[in-house]
């Protein structure tokens, strides 16, 4: 793909812009003093032809701001909504002189709304040194929103909490390191606006999923600009820790024509918008949110590609995970797997060795797509979450299910002739429940977020073992513990790659919100004081069983001629009988595995047993030790709703 210089590129003697335009009749360069106040010059582009524009002003340099006046008809029902009033954000901006705020005005034809947007800041790129992304296939992507995760954090200083820098604190690593954290993914960081239903319900967006334009940072959680991200990721790499963005290329925060004008809708709404064919004035709403981004569009396809380099090039970030990611794929004639937008992103030479992760739905027709992005994206399995759920609430028939996605998902995965899984495994992510909430609450509690309930999921496979949210009953809340125990036991057992979201592994709620993107306060704020130290144990301890024994690292799919076997409480193989029971509640999963600490080939076998009763579980001729604790078969049996480790040389 030709990588253009849009946006504003150093020069000897001042600065180039460069904007792309299919429908524009005019476009100028708006530069404004130090402080993005005043404007200080008004300067029209030269139009090049096929939509693009370019002006070099001498004398300009870095810390410039400035902003786009775009002319040209004004037709909404047309899909037009040139504006010259409106002045427009650089889609190709990679610092902001401020975040952006939603107000009436934006919405509004005709008024100026210089005061209201955020000035673009000429910025020159500081390439880092290339290196292979430290984050390999099959390790542990632990998710996190850099605000939530860090604004109580005790250890970091107060003006650092909140910010990208929090995150290289030692306090920080050394968490990550001791839950054996391979790489973070970071809810999205680029700057957003909050939906405009937000502030007269007193809530401002926490997660940062509505983004206006791809590349900038948001200035609130990156006080330095991209050193700031370029600094960080460098340190949790020189800890072994990769950084992944969750980036969103599927909708932007100018909503639907009721919406800002901040952006695309000025500067291009025809091409940068997917409208109906026969409809130009109505936009395709594949996202739930207003719009969607039309990434089929070869200017949107260039923007989508040159930011992914931005932030390989300048920051070394290890990899993507692309919200809604169907949409990357879809054009007008539906999803395919050999899009323009998904080749031009796999074949580019910058990110031919990146990590990518495909969040394989959206709402639009077709949407949703498991299993069906290429190789080499990974992909969110929504199907193994909730069999995993499924499976320990207590559903019926879900032994299979259960076995499937812990070897990988070959059903899905297999489908074009691939042999190895490409899953992400999770039980929670940030929307939806907490891992614990997951065991304390039969329904959702979305009160505080102001639509009386009704947003978020309202199935989530859920179950409050006995009492509906906190309860002071020991019973109960040991019984929770246990619980959460079981699924992150699960979890690591699984092949492919997996992911925990921050704050599961100690035992964190959100009071039953299932859809917090609003609470932007104590209920998504990580309590590190409150966190269960006997959780944070079990967590580490599992993270380190996974890294000792192959099997786990390993992502090719079984091929049972002894690399796994299924054996019921008997200590032998599972017959279709067992595996159609309905109310089945032993499955015994053996690996041939080498291990790490011995060097040596042994059996493990992972017993679950997710009964409210000790069950005695028979395991082959050998002598079992348990991984966790190093103890011997527990004769008295297995614990109930409990995932065990055992280990044997002896086979």
């Amino acid at each position: 793909m030709q990588h253009s210089f849009l946006g504003a590129t150093l020069t000897a003697g001042g600065v180039t812009f460069a904007v792309q335009s299919t429908h524009a009749v005019g476009v100028e360069i708006c530069v404004f003093d130090a402080g993005g106040r005043q404007e200080l010059q008004r300067l029209a582009m030269t139009p090049q032809g096929y939509g693009r524009f370019t002006l070099a002003v001498p004398g300009l340099g870095e810390g410039t701001r400035y902003g786009l006046r775009v002319s040209g008809p004004y037709d909404p029902a047309c899909g037009l909504w040139f504006d010259p009033t409106k002045l427009l954000v650089d889609p190709y901006a990679k610092e902001l002189d401020r975040p952006y705020t939603y107000d009436p005005r934006l919405s509004e034809f005709g008024l100026d709304t210089a005061d209201l947007v955020p000035k673009a800041i000429v910025t020159a790129d500081r390439p880092v040194t290339s290196k292979p992304p430290v984050f390999r296939k099959g390790g542990l992507i632990y998710e996190l929103g850099v605000r939530p995760f860090t604004m109580l954090h005790p250890d970091v200083p107060q003006h650092e909490r909140g910010t990208l820098k929090a995150l290289a604190h030692p306090s920080v690593i050394a968490h990550l390191k001791r839950i054996g954290v391979d790489a973070v993914e970071l809810l999205p960081i680029t700057a957003w606006i909050d939906e405009r239903h937000l502030p007269p319900l007193g809530l401002t967006n926490g997660w940062g999923y509505n983004p206006v334009t791809f590349m900038a940072l948001d200035p609130r959680l990156a006080l330095g600009g991209m050193a700031e991200l370029s600094e960080t990721v460098a340190e949790l790499h020189r800890h072994g820790i990769g950084v992944i963005l969750d980036l969103v290329f599927n909708h932007t925060g100018e909503s639907d024509r009721y919406g800002a004008t901040l952006s695309f809708r000025g500067l291009d709404n025809l091409s940068l918008y997917r409208h109906q064919p026969d409809n130009p004035g109505a936009l395709i709403n594949d996202t739930g949110t207003g719009n969607t981004v039309a990434c089929d569009h070869p200017t949107v396809r260039r923007m989508i590609v040159d930011t992914l380099r931005h932030f390989v090039l300048n920051a070394g970030i290890d990899g993507f995970r692309f919200d809604l990611g169907t949409i990357l794929g879809r054009s007008h004639e539906g999803f395919s797997r050999h899009s323009d937008t998904l080749l031009a992103i796999t074949q580019d030479e910058v990110l031919a060795d990146r990590i990518l992760i495909a969040e394989p739905w959206d709402i639009g027709p077709g949407g949703y797509q498991l299993g069906n992005f290429p190789a080499p994206f990974l992909e969110w399995n929504d199907r193994a979450r909730d069999d995993m759920r499924c499976y320990w609430r207590g559903d019926p028939s879900k032994t299979g299910t259960l076995a499937n996605a812990l070897a990988g998902s070959s059903d899905i995965f297999s489908r074009h002739g691939e042999t190895e899984t490409r899953t992400v495994n999770f039980i929670a992510a940030h929307d939806g429940f907490t891992l614990m909430d997951l065991v304390s609450y039969a329904h959702k509690h979305n009160e505080a977020n102001g639509e009386d309930n009704r947003d978020g999921h309202n199935e989530n496979h859920s179950w409050n073992n006995g009492i509906e949210g906190a309860t002071p009953l020991s019973a109960v809340v040991s019984g929770r513990k246990r619980d959460v125990k079981a699924l992150l036991s699960t979890l690591f057992s699984t092949r492919g790659t997996i992911m925990l979201t921050a704050g599961d592994e100690g035992g964190r709620s959100q009071q039953g919100n299932n859809n917090a993107y609003a609470q932007d306060n104590e209920i998504t704020w990580l309590d590190w004081t409150e966190l269960d130290e006997e959780l944070l144990a079990h967590t580490a301890e599992l993270a380190a069983i996974r890294r000792r024994f192959s099997a786990f690292a390993d992502l090719d799919f079984f091929h049972g001629d002894g690399d796994i076997a299924w054996l019921n409480e008997l200590g032998e193989p599972m017959t279709i009988a067992d595996w159609e029971q309905p109310e089945r509640t032993q499955l015994t999963m053996l690996l041939q595995t080498l291990d790490g600490d011995t060097k040596t080939d042994v059996q493990l076998a992972i017993v679950f047993n997710r009964s409210s009763e000790v069950r005695q579980i028979c395991l082959p001729e050998g002598a079992w030790n348990e991984v966790l604790g190093d103890r011997p078969q527990p004769e008295e049996g297995f614990a109930p709703r409990s995932v065990t480790w055992l280990v044997s040389q002896e086979h």
